[in-house]
Protein backbone atom coordinates (compact mmCIF):
# COMPACT_ATOMS: atom_id res chain seq x y z
CA UNK A 1 0.00 0.00 0.00
CA UNK A 2 1.54 3.19 -0.78
CA UNK A 3 1.74 5.52 1.43
CA UNK A 4 3.93 8.57 -0.18
CA UNK A 5 0.70 10.67 -0.63
CA UNK A 6 -0.55 13.44 2.47
CA UNK A 7 -3.95 14.06 3.18
CA UNK A 8 -5.29 16.76 0.97
CA UNK A 9 -6.97 19.82 3.13
CA UNK A 10 -10.24 18.53 2.37
CA UNK A 11 -9.62 15.04 3.78
CA UNK A 12 -7.33 15.46 7.11
CA UNK A 13 -8.70 12.86 9.86
CA UNK A 14 -10.69 13.89 12.10
CA UNK A 15 -9.39 12.83 16.06
CA UNK A 16 -10.68 9.15 16.66
CA UNK A 17 -14.40 9.21 17.21
CA UNK A 18 -15.23 6.93 20.26
CA UNK A 19 -16.72 3.70 20.15
CA UNK A 20 -20.47 3.57 19.17
CA UNK A 21 -22.46 1.32 21.79
CA UNK A 22 -25.78 -0.33 21.68
CA UNK A 23 -27.47 -0.45 18.43
CA UNK A 24 -25.45 2.19 16.85
CA UNK A 25 -22.53 -0.03 16.40
CA UNK A 26 -24.85 -2.22 14.18
CA UNK A 27 -25.83 0.87 11.87
CA UNK A 28 -24.55 2.45 9.23
CA UNK A 29 -21.31 4.21 9.38
CA UNK A 30 -22.09 7.36 8.71
CA UNK A 31 -18.77 9.23 9.46
CA UNK A 32 -17.96 10.27 5.81
CA UNK A 33 -21.10 12.31 6.11
CA UNK A 34 -19.24 14.81 8.79
CA UNK A 35 -17.39 16.03 5.72
CA UNK A 36 -19.13 18.06 3.22
CA UNK A 37 -17.18 17.67 0.26
CA UNK A 38 -17.70 14.03 0.49
CA UNK A 39 -21.25 14.78 1.37
CA UNK A 40 -21.95 16.59 -1.47
CA UNK A 41 -20.75 14.24 -3.77
CA UNK A 42 -23.11 11.49 -1.66
CA UNK A 43 -25.40 13.77 -2.57
CA UNK A 44 -25.64 13.59 -6.01
CA UNK A 45 -25.12 10.34 -5.91
CA UNK A 46 -28.57 10.32 -4.50
CA UNK A 47 -30.30 11.95 -7.46
CA UNK A 48 -28.39 10.02 -9.92
CA UNK A 49 -29.37 6.54 -8.42
CA UNK A 50 -33.10 7.03 -8.44
CA UNK A 51 -33.62 9.30 -11.90
CA UNK A 52 -31.06 6.86 -14.10
CA UNK A 53 -33.20 4.23 -13.19
CA UNK A 54 -35.87 6.25 -14.63
CA UNK A 55 -34.23 6.34 -17.72
CA UNK A 56 -33.48 2.90 -17.26
CA UNK A 57 -37.41 1.97 -17.75
CA UNK A 58 -38.36 4.06 -19.97
CA UNK A 59 -36.16 3.57 -22.49
CA UNK A 60 -36.60 -0.58 -22.95
CA UNK A 61 -40.46 0.37 -22.32
CA UNK A 62 -40.54 2.95 -25.46
CA UNK A 63 -38.59 0.41 -27.50
CA UNK A 64 -40.64 -2.44 -26.79
CA UNK A 65 -44.16 -0.14 -27.25
CA UNK A 66 -42.30 0.87 -30.79
CA UNK A 67 -41.17 -2.36 -32.16
CA UNK A 68 -43.11 -5.13 -29.76
CA UNK A 69 -40.22 -6.88 -29.66
CA UNK A 70 -38.15 -8.62 -26.85
CA UNK A 71 -34.98 -9.13 -29.23
CA UNK A 72 -34.79 -5.15 -29.95
CA UNK A 73 -34.59 -4.31 -26.40
CA UNK A 74 -31.88 -6.50 -26.16
CA UNK A 75 -30.19 -5.24 -29.01
CA UNK A 76 -30.62 -1.84 -27.17
CA UNK A 77 -28.77 -2.89 -24.25
CA UNK A 78 -26.00 -3.75 -26.21
CA UNK A 79 -25.73 -0.75 -28.20
CA UNK A 80 -25.99 0.80 -24.53
CA UNK A 81 -22.62 -1.73 -23.61
CA UNK A 82 -19.76 -1.20 -25.85
CA UNK A 83 -19.43 2.76 -25.65
CA UNK A 84 -20.21 2.07 -21.81
CA UNK A 85 -16.62 -0.31 -21.92
CA UNK A 86 -14.86 1.60 -24.67
CA UNK A 87 -15.59 4.81 -22.66
CA UNK A 88 -14.72 3.96 -18.93
CA UNK A 89 -11.57 3.08 -19.90
CA UNK A 90 -10.76 6.16 -21.78
CA UNK A 91 -12.81 7.93 -18.96
CA UNK A 92 -10.29 6.82 -16.09
CA UNK A 93 -7.16 7.70 -18.18
CA UNK A 94 -8.75 11.14 -19.00
CA UNK A 95 -9.47 10.71 -14.69
CA UNK A 96 -6.00 10.63 -13.87
CA UNK A 97 -4.67 13.61 -15.97
CA UNK A 98 -7.38 16.41 -15.16
CA UNK A 99 -9.26 17.77 -12.33
CA UNK A 100 -11.88 15.69 -11.80
CA UNK A 101 -14.15 18.34 -10.36
CA UNK A 102 -14.31 19.29 -13.40
CA UNK A 103 -14.34 16.07 -15.41
CA UNK A 104 -17.74 15.72 -13.12
CA UNK A 105 -19.36 18.90 -14.63
CA UNK A 106 -18.66 18.06 -17.94
CA UNK A 107 -19.86 14.70 -17.88
CA UNK A 108 -23.15 14.74 -15.60
CA UNK A 109 -23.93 17.84 -17.18
CA UNK A 110 -23.94 15.96 -20.88
CA UNK A 111 -25.86 13.01 -18.81
CA UNK A 112 -28.37 15.85 -18.16
CA UNK A 113 -28.51 17.35 -21.85
CA UNK A 114 -29.17 13.33 -23.07
CA UNK A 115 -31.99 13.18 -21.13
CA UNK A 116 -33.61 16.44 -22.00
CA UNK A 117 -33.06 14.59 -25.49
CA UNK A 118 -34.85 11.59 -24.72
CA UNK A 119 -37.33 13.11 -23.55
CA UNK A 120 -37.63 15.48 -26.68
CA UNK A 121 -37.55 12.62 -28.85
CA UNK A 122 -40.08 10.88 -26.84
CA UNK A 123 -43.10 14.32 -26.45
CA UNK A 124 -42.52 14.74 -30.29
CA UNK A 125 -43.28 11.24 -31.04
CA UNK A 126 -40.65 10.27 -33.18
CA UNK A 127 -40.68 6.21 -32.71
CA UNK A 128 -37.12 5.95 -33.63
CA UNK A 129 -35.91 3.06 -32.75
CA UNK A 130 -32.35 4.42 -34.35
CA UNK A 131 -32.20 7.55 -32.88
CA UNK A 132 -33.04 5.74 -29.28
CA UNK A 133 -29.88 3.55 -29.56
CA UNK A 134 -28.18 6.30 -30.61
CA UNK A 135 -29.39 8.55 -27.51
CA UNK A 136 -28.30 5.59 -25.09
CA UNK A 137 -24.68 4.78 -26.11
CA UNK A 138 -24.18 8.60 -25.59
CA UNK A 139 -25.74 8.39 -22.29
CA UNK A 140 -23.82 5.41 -21.74
CA UNK A 141 -20.31 6.93 -23.13
CA UNK A 142 -21.07 10.39 -20.61
CA UNK A 143 -21.77 7.59 -17.72
CA UNK A 144 -18.54 5.62 -18.44
CA UNK A 145 -16.25 8.88 -18.53
CA UNK A 146 -18.18 10.04 -15.19
CA UNK A 147 -18.24 6.78 -13.23
CA UNK A 148 -14.26 6.59 -12.62
CA UNK A 149 -13.72 10.11 -11.71
CA UNK A 150 -16.61 9.75 -9.03
CA UNK A 151 -15.32 7.28 -7.51
CA UNK A 152 -11.80 8.01 -7.76
CA UNK A 153 -12.15 10.86 -6.13
CA UNK A 154 -13.50 9.63 -2.74
CA UNK A 155 -9.98 8.86 -2.06
CA UNK A 156 -9.29 12.69 -1.84
CA UNK A 157 -12.34 13.52 0.09
CA UNK A 158 -12.24 11.11 3.07
CA UNK A 159 -9.32 9.54 5.03
CA UNK A 160 -8.02 5.69 4.34
CA UNK A 161 -9.68 4.89 7.68
CA UNK A 162 -13.49 5.79 6.60
CA UNK A 163 -13.26 4.37 3.18
CA UNK A 164 -15.19 1.16 3.60
CA UNK A 165 -17.78 3.34 5.31
CA UNK A 166 -17.98 5.84 2.33
CA UNK A 167 -18.14 3.15 0.03
CA UNK A 168 -21.05 1.05 1.73
CA UNK A 169 -22.85 4.87 1.90
CA UNK A 170 -22.47 4.86 -1.86
CA UNK A 171 -23.30 1.64 -2.67
CA UNK A 172 -26.26 1.54 -0.37
CA UNK A 173 -27.72 4.47 -2.25
CA UNK A 174 -27.18 3.39 -6.01
CA UNK A 175 -28.69 -0.39 -4.75
CA UNK A 176 -31.60 1.24 -3.14
CA UNK A 177 -32.34 3.03 -6.58
CA UNK A 178 -32.32 -0.09 -7.75
CA UNK A 179 -35.50 -0.93 -5.98
CA UNK A 180 -37.24 2.46 -5.67
CA UNK A 181 -36.47 3.85 -9.38
CA UNK A 182 -38.42 0.93 -10.99
CA UNK A 183 -41.30 1.36 -8.58
CA UNK A 184 -41.58 4.81 -8.95
CA UNK A 185 -41.33 4.73 -12.58
CA UNK A 186 -44.43 1.80 -12.37
CA UNK A 187 -46.26 4.46 -10.88
CA UNK A 188 -45.49 7.45 -12.59
CA UNK A 189 -46.45 6.28 -16.22
CA UNK A 190 -50.02 5.66 -15.65
CA UNK A 191 -49.88 9.33 -14.23
CA UNK A 192 -47.65 11.79 -16.02
CA UNK A 193 -46.86 9.63 -18.81
CA UNK A 194 -43.26 7.91 -20.41
CA UNK A 195 -41.95 10.77 -21.51
CA UNK A 196 -42.19 12.67 -18.28
CA UNK A 197 -39.86 10.03 -16.89
CA UNK A 198 -36.93 11.23 -19.23
CA UNK A 199 -37.83 15.30 -18.09
CA UNK A 200 -37.97 14.09 -14.59
CA UNK A 201 -34.52 12.64 -14.79
CA UNK A 202 -33.09 15.70 -16.53
CA UNK A 203 -34.08 17.75 -13.83
CA UNK A 204 -33.06 16.02 -11.25
CA UNK A 205 -29.72 16.06 -12.81
CA UNK A 206 -29.25 20.04 -11.72
CA UNK A 207 -28.77 18.75 -8.59
CA UNK A 208 -25.80 16.51 -9.73
CA UNK A 209 -24.49 19.46 -11.42
CA UNK A 210 -25.29 21.37 -8.16
CA UNK A 211 -23.55 19.18 -5.77
CA UNK A 212 -20.22 18.44 -8.66
CA UNK A 213 -19.75 22.37 -8.37
CA UNK A 214 -19.90 22.72 -5.07
CA UNK A 215 -16.63 20.31 -4.66
CA UNK A 216 -13.33 20.86 -4.10
CA UNK A 217 -11.04 21.06 -6.57
CA UNK A 218 -9.53 17.38 -7.58
CA UNK A 219 -6.85 18.59 -9.86
CA UNK A 220 -4.02 15.33 -10.17
CA UNK A 221 -0.92 15.57 -7.76
CA UNK A 222 1.76 17.81 -9.34
CA UNK A 223 3.68 14.46 -10.36
CA UNK A 224 1.65 13.56 -12.51
CA UNK A 225 0.18 16.95 -13.59
CA UNK A 226 1.66 16.30 -17.50
CA UNK A 227 0.02 13.80 -18.97
CA UNK A 228 -2.04 12.82 -22.07
CA UNK A 229 -5.15 10.88 -21.90
CA UNK A 230 -4.87 7.84 -24.60
CA UNK A 231 -4.41 4.49 -25.50
CA UNK A 232 -0.79 4.59 -24.01
CA UNK A 233 -2.23 5.93 -20.35
CA UNK A 234 -4.72 3.04 -20.72
CA UNK A 235 -1.90 0.57 -21.27
CA UNK A 236 -0.35 1.45 -18.52
CA UNK A 237 -3.31 0.80 -16.76
CA UNK A 238 -3.54 -2.44 -17.17
CA UNK A 239 0.57 -2.89 -16.37
CA UNK A 240 -0.27 -1.47 -13.03
CA UNK A 241 -3.27 -4.43 -12.26
CA UNK A 242 -0.52 -6.66 -13.43
CA UNK A 243 1.99 -5.47 -11.41
CA UNK A 244 0.08 -5.17 -8.02
CA UNK A 245 -1.10 -8.45 -7.26
CA UNK A 246 -3.82 -7.23 -4.73
CA UNK A 247 -5.56 -5.09 -7.05
CA UNK A 248 -5.87 -8.26 -9.88
CA UNK A 249 -7.29 -10.16 -6.95
CA UNK A 250 -9.71 -8.31 -6.33
CA UNK A 251 -11.06 -7.46 -9.92
CA UNK A 252 -10.63 -11.60 -9.94
CA UNK A 253 -13.28 -11.96 -6.99
CA UNK A 254 -15.68 -10.25 -8.55
CA UNK A 255 -15.60 -12.14 -11.89
CA UNK A 256 -15.53 -14.79 -10.53
CA UNK A 257 -18.62 -14.47 -7.82
CA UNK A 258 -20.65 -12.44 -11.60
CA UNK A 259 -19.96 -14.43 -14.24
CA UNK A 260 -20.33 -18.20 -12.06
CA UNK A 261 -22.90 -17.13 -10.09
CA UNK A 262 -25.48 -14.33 -10.88
CA UNK A 263 -28.31 -16.40 -12.04
CA UNK A 264 -30.47 -13.31 -13.31
CA UNK A 265 -31.08 -14.71 -16.52
CA UNK A 266 -32.75 -17.73 -14.89
CA UNK A 267 -35.44 -16.01 -13.25
CA UNK A 268 -37.94 -15.81 -16.02
CA UNK A 269 -37.66 -19.46 -16.03
CA UNK A 270 -37.58 -20.39 -12.60
CA UNK A 271 -40.44 -18.08 -12.02
CA UNK A 272 -42.75 -19.31 -14.82
CA UNK A 273 -41.97 -23.56 -13.80
CA UNK A 274 -40.31 -23.53 -10.45
CA UNK A 275 -42.25 -20.64 -8.51
CA UNK A 276 -45.72 -20.87 -10.42
CA UNK A 277 -47.95 -21.66 -8.11
CA UNK A 278 -46.90 -18.81 -5.96
CA UNK A 279 -47.81 -16.44 -9.24
CA UNK A 280 -45.92 -15.89 -12.04
CA UNK A 281 -45.45 -12.47 -11.70
CA UNK A 282 -45.02 -12.55 -8.16
CA UNK A 283 -42.24 -14.93 -7.98
CA UNK A 284 -40.50 -12.82 -10.63
CA UNK A 285 -40.43 -9.65 -9.30
CA UNK A 286 -39.64 -11.09 -5.90
CA UNK A 287 -36.61 -12.75 -7.76
CA UNK A 288 -35.38 -9.28 -9.19
CA UNK A 289 -36.06 -7.51 -6.27
CA UNK A 290 -34.55 -9.57 -3.39
CA UNK A 291 -30.72 -9.39 -4.55
CA UNK A 292 -31.12 -5.27 -4.37
CA UNK A 293 -33.14 -5.24 -1.13
CA UNK A 294 -30.19 -7.40 0.54
CA UNK A 295 -27.87 -5.33 -0.48
CA UNK A 296 -29.64 -2.15 0.42
CA UNK A 297 -30.42 -4.04 3.96
CA UNK A 298 -26.36 -5.03 4.31
CA UNK A 299 -25.83 -1.47 3.75
CA UNK A 300 -28.23 -0.04 6.43
CA UNK A 301 -26.04 -2.12 8.94
CA UNK A 302 -22.68 -1.50 7.62
CA UNK A 303 -21.73 -0.63 10.72
CA UNK A 304 -21.17 -4.09 12.28
CA UNK A 305 -18.40 -4.77 8.94
CA UNK A 306 -16.93 -1.18 7.42
CA UNK A 307 -14.24 -0.72 10.13
CA UNK A 308 -12.95 -4.21 9.53
CA UNK A 309 -8.75 -3.74 8.54
CA UNK A 310 -8.80 -6.98 7.17
CA UNK A 311 -9.76 -5.89 3.69
CA UNK A 312 -8.86 -9.51 1.69
CA UNK A 313 -10.29 -11.51 3.98
CA UNK A 314 -13.62 -9.65 3.55
CA UNK A 315 -13.64 -9.69 -0.03
CA UNK A 316 -12.96 -13.36 0.53
CA UNK A 317 -15.72 -14.14 3.17
CA UNK A 318 -17.80 -12.20 1.31
CA UNK A 319 -17.78 -13.69 -2.15
CA UNK A 320 -17.84 -17.28 -0.38
CA UNK A 321 -21.12 -16.67 1.05
CA UNK A 322 -22.53 -15.27 -2.13
CA UNK A 323 -21.69 -18.30 -3.58
CA UNK A 324 -23.40 -20.42 -0.71
CA UNK A 325 -26.38 -18.44 -0.91
CA UNK A 326 -26.47 -18.69 -3.96
CA UNK A 327 -26.13 -22.21 -4.01
CA UNK A 328 -28.71 -22.60 -1.69
CA UNK A 329 -31.41 -20.59 -3.66
CA UNK A 330 -31.26 -23.12 -6.33
CA UNK A 331 -32.00 -25.82 -4.28
CA UNK A 332 -34.93 -24.08 -3.18
CA UNK A 333 -38.66 -24.82 -4.01
CA UNK A 334 -40.18 -22.66 -1.79
CA UNK A 335 -40.25 -19.52 -2.81
CA UNK A 336 -39.72 -17.63 0.19
CA UNK A 337 -36.70 -19.53 1.22
CA UNK A 338 -35.25 -18.48 -2.54
CA UNK A 339 -35.99 -15.15 -2.02
CA UNK A 340 -34.71 -15.04 1.60
CA UNK A 341 -30.94 -16.71 0.31
CA UNK A 342 -31.48 -14.30 -2.57
CA UNK A 343 -30.95 -11.51 0.20
CA UNK A 344 -28.20 -13.16 2.24
CA UNK A 345 -26.92 -12.89 -1.62
CA UNK A 346 -27.14 -9.23 -1.57
CA UNK A 347 -25.68 -8.55 1.86
CA UNK A 348 -22.80 -10.50 0.72
CA UNK A 349 -22.70 -8.65 -2.33
CA UNK A 350 -22.29 -5.40 -0.44
CA UNK A 351 -19.78 -6.35 1.19
CA UNK A 352 -18.00 -7.23 -1.04
CA UNK A 353 -18.56 -3.76 -3.28
CA UNK A 354 -17.15 -2.22 0.03
CA UNK A 355 -14.37 -3.72 0.36
CA UNK A 356 -13.28 -4.48 -3.41
CA UNK A 357 -13.57 -0.34 -3.06
CA UNK A 358 -11.61 0.20 -0.79
CA UNK A 359 -8.48 -2.09 -1.84
CA UNK A 360 -8.95 -0.14 -5.39
CA UNK A 361 -8.89 3.57 -3.64
CA UNK A 362 -6.00 2.56 -0.87
CA UNK A 363 -3.71 -0.04 -2.77
CA UNK A 364 -3.42 2.33 -5.68
CA UNK A 365 -1.77 5.46 -6.03
CA UNK A 366 -4.06 8.52 -6.87
CA UNK A 367 -2.08 8.81 -10.38
CA UNK A 368 -3.71 5.34 -11.01
CA UNK A 369 -6.60 5.40 -9.24
CA UNK A 370 -9.27 6.57 -12.62
CA UNK A 371 -7.76 4.23 -14.55
CA UNK A 372 -8.46 1.25 -11.84
CA UNK A 373 -11.86 2.84 -10.93
CA UNK A 374 -12.31 2.34 -15.16
CA UNK A 375 -11.48 -1.20 -15.05
CA UNK A 376 -13.67 -1.46 -12.11
CA UNK A 377 -16.85 -0.26 -13.89
CA UNK A 378 -15.94 -2.50 -17.20
CA UNK A 379 -15.92 -5.38 -14.82
CA UNK A 380 -18.98 -4.61 -13.45
CA UNK A 381 -20.87 -3.94 -16.02
CA UNK A 382 -19.78 -6.63 -17.76
CA UNK A 383 -19.77 -9.66 -15.77
CA UNK A 384 -23.20 -10.02 -14.80
CA UNK A 385 -23.73 -10.23 -19.28
CA UNK A 386 -21.47 -12.56 -19.05
CA UNK A 387 -23.44 -14.70 -16.75
CA UNK A 388 -26.58 -14.51 -18.57
CA UNK A 389 -24.94 -15.75 -21.64
CA UNK A 390 -23.01 -18.64 -19.33
CA UNK A 391 -26.56 -19.53 -17.02
CA UNK A 392 -28.96 -19.25 -19.74
CA UNK A 393 -27.11 -21.73 -21.81
CA UNK A 394 -25.92 -23.90 -19.09
CA UNK A 395 -29.76 -23.68 -18.08
CA UNK A 396 -31.08 -24.84 -21.03
CA UNK A 397 -28.46 -27.68 -21.10
CA UNK A 398 -28.69 -29.23 -17.54
CA UNK A 399 -31.87 -27.60 -16.20
CA UNK A 400 -31.91 -23.97 -14.66
CA UNK A 401 -31.76 -25.13 -10.44
CA UNK A 402 -28.89 -27.59 -11.46
CA UNK A 403 -27.17 -24.41 -13.45
CA UNK A 404 -27.80 -22.21 -10.62
CA UNK A 405 -26.81 -24.67 -7.78
CA UNK A 406 -23.82 -25.72 -9.46
CA UNK A 407 -22.66 -22.28 -10.45
CA UNK A 408 -22.79 -21.39 -6.62
CA UNK A 409 -20.84 -24.24 -5.55
CA UNK A 410 -18.22 -22.98 -8.13
CA UNK A 411 -17.87 -19.75 -6.99
CA UNK A 412 -17.11 -21.45 -3.47
CA UNK A 413 -14.64 -24.13 -5.27
CA UNK A 414 -12.65 -21.06 -7.39
CA UNK A 415 -12.37 -18.53 -4.67
CA UNK A 416 -10.95 -20.47 -1.77
CA UNK A 417 -8.84 -22.41 -4.53
CA UNK A 418 -7.63 -18.83 -5.74
CA UNK A 419 -7.10 -17.62 -1.96
CA UNK A 420 -5.16 -20.19 -0.95
CA UNK A 421 -3.12 -20.79 -4.12
CA UNK A 422 -2.49 -16.78 -3.84
CA UNK A 423 -1.56 -15.27 -0.30
CA UNK A 424 -1.80 -11.72 -0.96
CA UNK A 425 -5.08 -10.78 -0.91
CA UNK A 426 -5.52 -13.24 2.38
CA UNK A 427 -2.51 -10.55 3.98
CA UNK A 428 -3.85 -7.47 2.49
CA UNK A 429 -4.99 -5.33 5.61
CA UNK A 430 -4.84 -1.40 6.30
Amino acid sequence: MDTSESPTEEQDPAPQAPRRRGWRRWAMDTRPLRRPAYRRLWISTIVTAVGSQLTAVAVPKQIYDITGSSAWVGAASLAGLVPLIVFALWGGAIADSMDRRKLLLVTNSGIAVTSLLFWLQAFAGLESVPALMLLLAMQQAFWGLNAPARSASIARLVPEGELPAANALGSTVMQTGQVAGPLLAGALIPVVGLPELYLIDALALCVTVWAVYRLPSLPPLSATAARRAGVREIAAGFRYISGHTVLLLSFLADIIAMVLGMPRALFPQLAAQTYAPYGEGLALGLLFAAIPIGAVLGGLFSGTFSRARRHGWMVIGAVTVWGVAIAGFGLSRNLWVAVAFLAVAGVADMVSMVFRGAILLSAATDEMRGRMQGVFTVVVAGGPRLADVLHGTAGSAFGPRTAVAGGGLLVVAVMLALAAAVPALRRYRV
